[in-house]
């Protein structure tokens, strides 16, 4: 009997110890396979979070197990997050549950439109771009901070910005606010006050040399001239707003090399050289480097400037019509031998 009661205390004590063991690897034993982040979207269950960890865990049941066990399942956080190699199902649940969410970096460059902009945040963080597209149109958000549909684009300062992840459309545009004010300091609001311009207009002024000049050390050169012009009053003649305009009018996939001169009659508030002074708002979207131009224009007395057919890529400028004229017809000459008709 008393070899019975030993060997039955014996086997429960093995149970036990087996069941602990289990336990006890399911909790904290390395599950975690690979360093590496993943993306958590909004109002995910755990099923899809468990079906997002699975190519980096050892035993995705356990994982789920342990989940349960603390209750992640109810305090799900959308984000993206960083997983190492050697984490327990222990670490990891606690860290999904409270652990530091990564940002991202988000970068956007030159986009002529707010669809190209919209298409191109959204490829970086969980809001779609019809939602992105929705809230920097928004005409009360528009309204409230004295910008128009044709202004609005000036607000976006081409950069790389800190976000998160799971930002919605709606934050993301209302942190785009906050740097557009950041990056309009005093020093510069002064620059551009010298200039006779405000924020918004120095903006469409850089965007019209942006698209005028890809030379970054020329842009300096390009916003004097056009300075020159609107000081003078004269028309700023920008054949890149007549091109604007006309995509306007016939579609963003219109490639257009070369203005002709029945061009230069397009009825529309951006041909500028029908209008005199600056078109109702940006063209595209300037970077840094062509608004600081407008801000720190080279001083100079030159009023005209053609396309260069021995640095290609920059321009010629002119102080005199019959200089300019020169110089125009050495390009036309050129252009034509080109075969570019349009």
């Amino acid at each position: 009997m008393k070899k019975i009661i030993a060997v039955i205390l014996i086997s429960l004590l093995l149970i036990s110890a087996i069941i602990a063991y289990n336990f006890y690897g399911k909790v904290y034993h390395k599950n975690v396979n690979e360093t590496t982040f993943i993306l958590i979207p909004t109002n995910a269950n755990l099923e899809l979070v468990a079906q997002l960890l699975s190519p980096y865990l050892s035993n995705q049941k356990n994982f789920v197990w342990v989940a349960k066990k603390k209750n992640y399942h109810n305090k799900i956080r959308s984000g993206k997050f960083k997983i190492l190699k050697g984490m327990s199902n222990d670490d990891l649940v606690n860290h999904l549950r409270g652990g530091k969410a990564e940002t991202i970096q988000l970068i956007f460059n030159n986009q002529d439109t707010f669809e190209k902009l919209a298409g191109r945040i959204a490829i970086q963080i969980e809001a779609d771009s019809i939602s992105v597209l929705k809230a920097m149109q928004d005409k009360n958000f528009l309204k409230k901070n004295n910008f128009t549909n044709a202004t609005a684009l000036a607000m976006y300062i081409p950069n790389s910005y800190d976000f998160y992840w799971n930002t919605s459309a709606i934050k993301f545009r209302d942190k785009m606010l906050i740097e557009y004010q950041r990056f309009w300091n005093k020093s510069r609001k002064a620059k551009a006050s010298k200039q006779n311009l405000t924020p918004i207009q120095a903006v469409t002024l850089a965007s019209i040399v942006q698209k005028e000049t890809a030379s970054i050390s020329e842009r300096p050169l390009v916003a004097g001239l056009y300075l020159n012009r609107l000081k003078d009053f004269w028309p700023l003649q920008a054949d890149p707003t007549i091109i604007y305009a006309i995509k306007q009018e016939k579609g963003q996939h219109i490639e257009i090399k070369r203005v002709l001169n029945k061009d230069l009659t397009i009825d529309s508030p951006y041909n500028t050289y029908a209008n005199f002074g600056l078109p109702p708002g940006p063209i595209g979207m300037p970077d840094i480097s062509s608004i600081e131009a407008v801000l720190n224009p080279n001083n100079h007395n030159y009023y005209y400037m053609c396309a260069s057919i021995e640095k290609i890529g920059q321009h010629e400028f002119a102080k005199s019509l019959s200089q300019h004229n020169k110089n125009a017809r050495k390009y036309q000459n050129w252009i034509n031998k080109q075969g570019i008709k349009r």
